[in-house]
């Protein structure tokens, strides 16, 4: 039996390790982190984030061999491999600022794992870090000047929120990287074998450490790419004629291209995405690379457009003003089926209505909590926030679909249209809804690349 820890409890490091205690019951499993509400929710429930199918796995694997704690130091001297999931938002302060990773929490962690062992330790970067982060990783470590070792392995998440179950059981791949010396290959395959228990091993692609690395931002960084690409696209087809779901259907039928991630919408969000796209603008700032550092922000910089786009469209349509009218957010999580609303397109939709003037009420399955959180600087008096989607839309001027949860698909429209001011407009910021039947009912329709169904 092996004692695995993972310090960080959140969205990456519970359902990690709920999967990994799942398939690999003889191995005790233990959760650390500062935060005691966390740890407590992760504990008795209701757990701390929403994800299908997580329930079912912390049910049955926590207190078999799964553990939470705050008690970080004291469950580092007992591990044998330590995974280090901590934060690394990007700095807002000094040398790359809006750029650069904030790897301050991650250097704490580090040293704590330095002054709490004595005996050899296998440590994973599972947070997103920048290239050769465990080069300092391994500095830091080493510098005890004692007999005691430590082996630093990159094994990157790629977890989408929403299908984080069952990207961990079923992962397209798993990525381990490690150093190109026998303890470091010794390191690599003790990390095979554990993922080995359900994984199949061609699955399993194993790199030098920074290989490892930059192919966690790579990745983010291209799928990011692909959104922004359609979404300038589908500025192109409002002002065409054309429609952005044929065009990408038959972007998606070349074989070279694929269709995934070719869903036009109001822009992705989420705590990755943006990121490690600035992580890796300031990578090539830094090694000198400015046309390719320029290329990459200029992903970022299409998805702020597509959000001011929206508003704008917004205004234009409703008479040039949205002074003193209500608008009904349908979704604030940054995508279906989390309570996530890091970095949501509805923030900054939201914060520009605001400006506007309008009045905002905002609904969610999930996410109002932290939709809360999320506006809290804004007065109480100019948002409301309504668990109800019938009680959100009732008197409204306008609808503004944020999130493609699929319990705004099933609404009865035709009610909420009887409840809400005239002319009542849709605008449908992921294209989810059905729009001839919502004009047929008498909504003004305005989805994204497509041309508005407008009685107006």
């Amino acid at each position: 039996m092996k004692t695995i820890l993972c310090i960080g409890a959140g969205y990456v490091g519970g359902p990690t390790m709920a999967v990994i205690a799942k398939h690999c019951p003889e191995h005790r499993i233990v959760v650390a982190d500062v935060n005691e509400e966390r740890i407590q929710a992760w504990k008795s429930g209701p757990l701390p984030i929403y994800e299908p199918g997580l329930d079912a796995v912390i049910q049955e694997t926590r207190d078999r061999n799964l553990f939470f704690t705050t008690d970080i130091c004291g469950n580092i001297e007992a591990a044998d491999i330590i995974f280090v999931s901590v934060n690394t938002p990007t700095k807002t302060f000094g040398h790359g600022a809006g750029r650069a990773a904030d790897l301050q929490y991650w250097e704490k962690t580090a040293r704590l794992i330095r002054d709490n062992s004595s005996s050899d330790k296998i440590v994973v970067e599972k947070s997103t870090l920048p290239v050769k982060t465990a080069e300092a990783m391994h500095c830091i470590l080493e510098s005890r000047n004692d007999d005691c070792h430590f082996e630093v392995v990159s094994n990157p998440e790629f977890l989408a929120e929403g299908t984080a179950i069952h990207d961990l059981e079923e992962p397209d791949r798993v990525l381990i990287g490690g150093g190109d010396t026998e303890r470091g290959r010794a390191a690599v395959r003790e990390l095979v074998a554990l993922y080995e228990h359900w994984v199949p091993s061609e699955r399993i692609v194993t790199t030098n450490v920074w290989s490892s690395e930059l192919s966690k931002l790579a990745s983010n960084a291209f799928l990011a790419q692909r959104v922004s690409s359609i979404n300038s696209l589908s500025a192109v087809c409002e002002a065409t004629d054309a429609d952005v779901d044929e065009v990408a259907r038959a972007l998606g039928m070349d074989h070279r291209i694929g269709s995934k991630f070719l869903n036009a919408g109001i822009g992705f969000g989420g705590s990755c995405f943006k990121k490690d796209i600035l992580n890796l603008v300031y990578l090539c700032e830094y090694y000198g690379l400015q046309e390719v550092a320029r290329y990459w922000e200029g992903v970022i910089q299409m998805n702020e457009y597509q959000k001011q786009r929206f508003v704008g469209r917004m205004m234009r349509t409703m008479f040039n003003t949205l002074a003193d009218k209500t608008i009904a957010v349908f979704g604030f999580a940054f995508k279906a089926q989390t309570s996530d609303t890091r970095d949501s397109p509805a923030i900054t939709v939201c914060r520009e209505l605001l400006e506007e003037k309008a009045r905002v009420v905002v609904t969610d399955p999930q996410a109002l909590d932290n939709a809360k959180s999320a506006l809290s600087e804004v007065d109480p008096e100019n948002i409301t926030f309504e668990q109800d989607p019938y009680a959100a839309a009732e008197g409204a001027h306008a609808i503004a679909v944020l999130t493609p949860w699929p319990e705004f698909q099933e609404l009865d429209y035709e009610k909420i249209y009887r409840a809400m001011q005239k002319p009542a407009f849709i605008f449908d910021g992921r294209n989810v809804l059905d729009q001839n039947q919502l004009y047929r009912i008498g909504f003004n329709v305005y989805p994204v690349g497509k041309q508005p169904l407008s009685h107006v």
